[in-house]
Protein backbone atom coordinates (compact mmCIF):
# COMPACT_ATOMS: atom_id res chain seq x y z
CA UNK A 1 0.00 0.00 0.00
CA UNK A 2 1.58 3.15 -1.20
CA UNK A 3 2.06 5.62 1.40
CA UNK A 4 3.66 9.29 1.75
CA UNK A 5 4.52 7.87 5.96
CA UNK A 6 7.45 5.89 4.03
CA UNK A 7 9.67 9.26 5.05
CA UNK A 8 10.64 8.62 8.98
CA UNK A 9 11.02 12.05 9.28
CA UNK A 10 6.94 13.07 8.73
CA UNK A 11 6.00 10.78 11.24
CA UNK A 12 9.04 12.10 13.81
CA UNK A 13 7.47 15.29 13.17
CA UNK A 14 4.08 14.09 13.93
CA UNK A 15 4.34 12.24 17.06
CA UNK A 16 7.10 14.96 18.60
CA UNK A 17 3.99 17.44 18.20
CA UNK A 18 1.14 14.90 19.90
CA UNK A 19 3.39 14.11 22.72
CA UNK A 20 4.43 18.25 23.40
CA UNK A 21 0.53 18.60 23.10
CA UNK A 22 -0.69 16.33 25.56
CA UNK A 23 2.14 16.65 27.44
CA UNK A 24 1.31 20.52 27.97
CA UNK A 25 -2.57 18.94 28.30
CA UNK A 26 -1.63 17.53 31.37
CA UNK A 27 0.63 19.70 32.89
CA UNK A 28 -2.39 22.38 32.72
CA UNK A 29 -4.65 19.85 33.53
CA UNK A 30 -2.31 19.05 37.29
CA UNK A 31 -1.41 22.78 37.52
CA UNK A 32 -5.22 23.98 37.74
CA UNK A 33 -6.52 21.06 40.19
CA UNK A 34 -10.11 19.65 39.31
CA UNK A 35 -12.63 22.56 38.07
CA UNK A 36 -15.59 22.72 35.69
CA UNK A 37 -14.51 23.56 32.12
CA UNK A 38 -15.85 26.73 31.54
CA UNK A 39 -17.21 27.64 27.75
CA UNK A 40 -14.05 30.25 27.45
CA UNK A 41 -11.63 27.50 28.27
CA UNK A 42 -13.20 24.78 25.95
CA UNK A 43 -13.52 27.31 23.49
CA UNK A 44 -9.67 28.43 23.36
CA UNK A 45 -8.33 24.61 23.45
CA UNK A 46 -10.80 23.48 20.47
CA UNK A 47 -9.34 26.45 18.84
CA UNK A 48 -5.49 25.39 19.79
CA UNK A 49 -6.28 21.85 18.13
CA UNK A 50 -8.09 22.96 15.20
CA UNK A 51 -5.05 25.36 14.16
CA UNK A 52 -2.56 22.88 15.51
CA UNK A 53 -4.08 20.06 12.79
CA UNK A 54 -4.39 23.34 9.86
CA UNK A 55 -0.39 23.93 10.57
CA UNK A 56 0.60 20.27 10.58
CA UNK A 57 -1.64 20.12 7.32
CA UNK A 58 -0.38 22.82 5.73
CA UNK A 59 3.35 22.02 6.74
CA UNK A 60 2.49 18.79 4.72
CA UNK A 61 1.42 20.38 1.78
CA UNK A 62 4.51 22.35 1.71
CA UNK A 63 6.30 19.59 2.07
CA UNK A 64 4.85 17.43 -0.51
CA UNK A 65 4.98 20.36 -2.75
CA UNK A 66 8.43 20.68 -2.64
CA UNK A 67 9.33 17.14 -2.86
CA UNK A 68 6.50 15.59 -5.29
CA UNK A 69 4.23 17.81 -7.28
CA UNK A 70 1.59 20.66 -6.29
CA UNK A 71 -1.18 17.88 -7.42
CA UNK A 72 -0.15 15.52 -4.86
CA UNK A 73 0.04 18.56 -2.57
CA UNK A 74 -3.47 19.38 -3.18
CA UNK A 75 -4.67 15.47 -3.26
CA UNK A 76 -2.85 14.65 0.10
CA UNK A 77 -3.66 17.88 1.88
CA UNK A 78 -7.43 17.37 1.01
CA UNK A 79 -7.94 13.76 2.25
CA UNK A 80 -6.37 15.32 5.33
CA UNK A 81 -8.99 17.54 6.08
CA UNK A 82 -11.75 15.34 4.86
CA UNK A 83 -11.17 12.30 7.34
CA UNK A 84 -10.52 14.91 9.91
CA UNK A 85 -13.84 16.92 9.59
CA UNK A 86 -15.39 13.25 8.82
CA UNK A 87 -13.99 12.41 12.58
CA UNK A 88 -15.06 15.32 13.71
CA UNK A 89 -18.55 15.17 12.62
CA UNK A 90 -18.60 11.24 13.89
CA UNK A 91 -16.89 12.58 17.17
CA UNK A 92 -20.44 14.58 17.94
CA UNK A 93 -21.78 11.12 18.41
CA UNK A 94 -19.81 9.94 20.60
CA UNK A 95 -20.08 13.34 22.78
CA UNK A 96 -24.18 12.54 23.05
CA UNK A 97 -23.00 9.09 24.20
CA UNK A 98 -20.58 10.67 27.25
CA UNK A 99 -23.34 13.16 28.47
CA UNK A 100 -25.32 10.03 28.80
CA UNK A 101 -22.58 8.08 31.00
CA UNK A 102 -21.55 11.52 32.87
CA UNK A 103 -25.87 11.92 33.86
CA UNK A 104 -25.90 8.27 34.77
CA UNK A 105 -23.36 8.13 37.11
CA UNK A 106 -24.20 11.90 38.82
CA UNK A 107 -20.49 12.75 38.00
CA UNK A 108 -19.16 16.24 38.94
CA UNK A 109 -18.59 18.91 36.18
CA UNK A 110 -15.07 19.30 38.06
CA UNK A 111 -14.56 14.93 37.70
CA UNK A 112 -15.07 14.31 34.32
CA UNK A 113 -12.15 16.62 32.74
CA UNK A 114 -9.82 13.52 33.81
CA UNK A 115 -11.75 10.60 32.66
CA UNK A 116 -11.93 12.31 29.64
CA UNK A 117 -7.57 13.27 29.55
CA UNK A 118 -7.24 9.16 30.08
CA UNK A 119 -10.73 8.24 27.50
CA UNK A 120 -8.54 10.06 24.82
CA UNK A 121 -5.23 8.73 25.52
CA UNK A 122 -7.38 5.29 25.36
CA UNK A 123 -9.14 5.96 22.36
CA UNK A 124 -5.79 6.72 20.46
CA UNK A 125 -4.29 3.31 21.62
CA UNK A 126 -7.08 1.67 19.84
CA UNK A 127 -7.25 3.74 16.48
CA UNK A 128 -3.66 3.00 16.35
CA UNK A 129 -4.40 -0.53 16.60
CA UNK A 130 -7.31 -0.60 14.34
CA UNK A 131 -5.89 1.58 11.63
CA UNK A 132 -2.94 -0.83 11.54
CA UNK A 133 -5.06 -3.58 11.15
CA UNK A 134 -7.48 -1.94 8.77
CA UNK A 135 -4.43 -1.11 6.35
CA UNK A 136 -3.13 -4.62 6.36
CA UNK A 137 -6.37 -6.22 5.80
CA UNK A 138 -7.01 -3.41 2.77
CA UNK A 139 -3.08 -4.00 1.58
CA UNK A 140 -3.74 -7.68 1.32
CA UNK A 141 -7.48 -8.15 0.70
CA UNK A 142 -9.05 -5.30 -1.74
CA UNK A 143 -12.08 -6.66 -0.99
CA UNK A 144 -12.49 -5.87 2.69
CA UNK A 145 -13.59 -2.21 1.25
CA UNK A 146 -16.64 -3.70 0.51
CA UNK A 147 -17.38 -5.21 3.71
CA UNK A 148 -16.84 -2.06 5.45
CA UNK A 149 -19.05 0.00 3.64
CA UNK A 150 -22.08 -2.73 4.02
CA UNK A 151 -20.65 -2.45 7.45
CA UNK A 152 -21.23 1.47 7.00
CA UNK A 153 -24.66 1.59 5.61
CA UNK A 154 -25.86 -1.26 7.79
CA UNK A 155 -24.21 1.53 10.75
CA UNK A 156 -26.55 4.01 8.95
CA UNK A 157 -29.86 3.10 8.94
CA UNK A 158 -29.20 1.47 12.50
CA UNK A 159 -28.58 4.97 13.34
CA UNK A 160 -31.37 6.69 11.93
CA UNK A 161 -33.73 4.49 13.00
CA UNK A 162 -32.57 4.16 16.94
CA UNK A 163 -31.81 8.34 16.86
CA UNK A 164 -34.73 8.71 19.28
CA UNK A 165 -34.28 5.79 21.88
CA UNK A 166 -32.33 6.18 24.63
CA UNK A 167 -30.18 3.63 26.20
CA UNK A 168 -30.52 2.02 29.45
CA UNK A 169 -27.10 2.48 31.36
CA UNK A 170 -28.61 -0.28 33.83
CA UNK A 171 -29.26 -3.15 31.69
CA UNK A 172 -25.60 -2.84 30.11
CA UNK A 173 -23.98 -6.54 30.50
CA UNK A 174 -20.43 -4.93 31.03
CA UNK A 175 -20.91 -2.43 33.38
CA UNK A 176 -23.02 -5.77 35.45
CA UNK A 177 -20.18 -7.60 34.92
CA UNK A 178 -17.29 -4.72 36.24
CA UNK A 179 -19.81 -4.13 39.52
CA UNK A 180 -19.64 -8.21 40.42
CA UNK A 181 -15.93 -8.24 40.16
CA UNK A 182 -14.21 -5.01 41.60
CA UNK A 183 -15.07 -4.00 44.70
CA UNK A 184 -16.78 -0.55 44.71
CA UNK A 185 -17.40 2.59 46.41
CA UNK A 186 -20.51 4.44 46.11
CA UNK A 187 -19.25 7.72 46.22
CA UNK A 188 -16.72 10.21 44.50
CA UNK A 189 -13.09 10.30 46.01
CA UNK A 190 -12.13 13.73 43.99
CA UNK A 191 -10.84 12.17 40.95
CA UNK A 192 -9.65 9.41 41.83
CA UNK A 193 -10.32 6.16 40.57
CA UNK A 194 -8.88 4.33 43.44
CA UNK A 195 -8.99 4.40 46.87
CA UNK A 196 -7.83 1.64 50.26
CA UNK A 197 -9.71 1.68 52.86
CA UNK A 198 -8.51 -0.81 55.60
CA UNK A 199 -5.82 -1.90 53.62
CA UNK A 200 -8.12 -2.87 50.76
CA UNK A 201 -8.39 -1.73 47.31
CA UNK A 202 -11.45 0.09 46.07
CA UNK A 203 -12.66 1.44 42.70
CA UNK A 204 -14.39 4.89 42.61
CA UNK A 205 -17.48 5.56 40.39
CA UNK A 206 -15.31 7.10 38.34
CA UNK A 207 -13.45 4.07 37.47
CA UNK A 208 -16.54 2.95 35.71
CA UNK A 209 -17.62 5.81 34.27
CA UNK A 210 -14.09 5.27 32.73
CA UNK A 211 -14.57 1.78 31.39
CA UNK A 212 -18.03 2.78 29.89
CA UNK A 213 -16.19 5.94 28.48
CA UNK A 214 -13.17 3.53 26.50
CA UNK A 215 -15.93 1.03 25.41
CA UNK A 216 -17.94 3.94 23.84
CA UNK A 217 -14.50 5.09 22.45
CA UNK A 218 -14.38 1.51 20.90
CA UNK A 219 -17.51 1.23 19.27
CA UNK A 220 -17.29 4.76 18.01
CA UNK A 221 -13.73 3.74 16.70
CA UNK A 222 -15.34 0.86 14.32
CA UNK A 223 -17.63 3.27 13.01
CA UNK A 224 -15.36 5.85 12.13
CA UNK A 225 -11.93 4.23 11.17
CA UNK A 226 -13.82 2.76 7.90
CA UNK A 227 -15.19 5.94 7.48
CA UNK A 228 -11.85 7.24 6.79
CA UNK A 229 -10.70 4.55 4.56
CA UNK A 230 -13.59 5.80 2.30
CA UNK A 231 -11.27 8.73 2.00
CA UNK A 232 -8.26 7.32 1.25
CA UNK A 233 -6.09 4.14 2.14
CA UNK A 234 -2.82 5.63 3.13
CA UNK A 235 -2.15 4.74 6.46
CA UNK A 236 -0.16 7.68 7.69
CA UNK A 237 -3.37 10.71 6.82
CA UNK A 238 -5.71 7.70 8.14
CA UNK A 239 -3.87 8.00 11.51
CA UNK A 240 -2.70 11.64 11.61
CA UNK A 241 -6.03 12.69 10.81
CA UNK A 242 -8.24 10.53 12.93
CA UNK A 243 -5.43 11.58 15.99
CA UNK A 244 -5.66 15.03 15.62
CA UNK A 245 -9.54 14.83 15.59
CA UNK A 246 -9.47 12.48 18.74
CA UNK A 247 -7.72 15.04 20.62
CA UNK A 248 -9.69 18.01 20.74
CA UNK A 249 -12.76 15.63 21.80
CA UNK A 250 -12.59 16.42 25.33
CA UNK A 251 -12.08 20.34 24.39
CA UNK A 252 -15.29 19.89 22.06
CA UNK A 253 -17.45 18.10 24.96
CA UNK A 254 -17.35 20.98 27.03
CA UNK A 255 -17.92 23.39 24.42
CA UNK A 256 -21.24 21.55 22.93
CA UNK A 257 -21.93 19.74 26.56
CA UNK A 258 -24.65 22.20 27.22
CA UNK A 259 -25.97 22.79 23.80
CA UNK A 260 -26.74 18.85 23.05
CA UNK A 261 -30.53 18.97 23.30
CA UNK A 262 -30.33 21.97 20.37
CA UNK A 263 -29.06 19.89 17.87
CA UNK A 264 -31.50 16.97 17.89
CA UNK A 265 -31.20 16.57 14.07
CA UNK A 266 -27.84 16.26 14.09
CA UNK A 267 -27.82 12.03 14.24
CA UNK A 268 -30.02 11.93 11.42
CA UNK A 269 -27.12 14.33 9.65
CA UNK A 270 -24.76 11.79 11.19
CA UNK A 271 -26.39 8.46 9.93
CA UNK A 272 -26.65 10.43 6.22
CA UNK A 273 -22.22 11.23 6.52
CA UNK A 274 -22.08 7.12 7.05
CA UNK A 275 -24.67 5.65 4.36
CA UNK A 276 -22.99 8.19 1.78
CA UNK A 277 -19.13 6.98 2.94
CA UNK A 278 -20.49 3.59 2.88
CA UNK A 279 -22.11 3.59 -0.32
CA UNK A 280 -19.07 5.65 -1.84
CA UNK A 281 -16.94 2.72 -0.75
CA UNK A 282 -19.72 -0.03 -2.31
CA UNK A 283 -19.44 1.59 -5.64
CA UNK A 284 -15.92 2.49 -5.91
CA UNK A 285 -15.31 0.02 -8.94
CA UNK A 286 -17.88 2.03 -10.79
CA UNK A 287 -17.62 5.24 -9.63
CA UNK A 288 -14.59 7.09 -7.71
CA UNK A 289 -16.11 9.87 -6.33
CA UNK A 290 -13.80 12.80 -6.06
CA UNK A 291 -12.34 13.37 -2.07
CA UNK A 292 -13.60 17.20 -2.68
CA UNK A 293 -17.06 16.19 -3.55
CA UNK A 294 -17.10 14.09 -0.38
CA UNK A 295 -15.60 17.00 1.49
CA UNK A 296 -18.57 19.16 0.56
CA UNK A 297 -21.06 16.49 1.11
CA UNK A 298 -20.32 15.84 4.53
CA UNK A 299 -20.05 19.24 5.51
CA UNK A 300 -23.17 19.94 4.01
CA UNK A 301 -25.04 16.94 5.83
CA UNK A 302 -23.74 17.94 8.91
CA UNK A 303 -24.09 21.93 8.70
CA UNK A 304 -27.80 21.15 7.17
CA UNK A 305 -28.75 19.17 10.22
CA UNK A 306 -27.13 21.52 13.17
CA UNK A 307 -29.27 24.28 10.97
CA UNK A 308 -32.39 22.26 10.89
CA UNK A 309 -32.52 21.80 14.44
CA UNK A 310 -31.77 25.08 14.93
CA UNK A 311 -34.78 26.15 12.99
CA UNK A 312 -36.92 23.38 13.94
CA UNK A 313 -35.92 23.83 17.87
CA UNK A 314 -37.24 20.56 20.45
CA UNK A 315 -40.55 21.55 21.78
CA UNK A 316 -41.29 21.97 25.54
CA UNK A 317 -43.17 19.14 25.95
CA UNK A 318 -40.71 16.47 23.83
CA UNK A 319 -37.88 17.59 26.48
CA UNK A 320 -38.35 14.96 28.96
Amino acid sequence: MQTIGNNPLLWIVFLVIIAVMIAIDMLAMKNQGAHKISTKEALTWSAVWFSIALLFNLGLWIYLDQTATREVANDVSLAFFTGYLIEKALAIDNIFVFLMIFSYFSVPAQYQRRVLVYGVLGAIIMRAVMIVLGSALISRFHWVLYIFGAFLVFTAIKMWFSSEEKEDLGNNGLLKWVKKHIRLTDEFAEEKFFIVKNGIRYGTPLLLVLIMIELSDLIFAVDSIPAIFAVTTDPFIVFTSNIFAILGLRAMYFLLADMADRFHLLKFGLALVLGFIGVKMLVVEFWKIPVGVSLGVVFLLIAGSVVLSLYRPVKATEVK
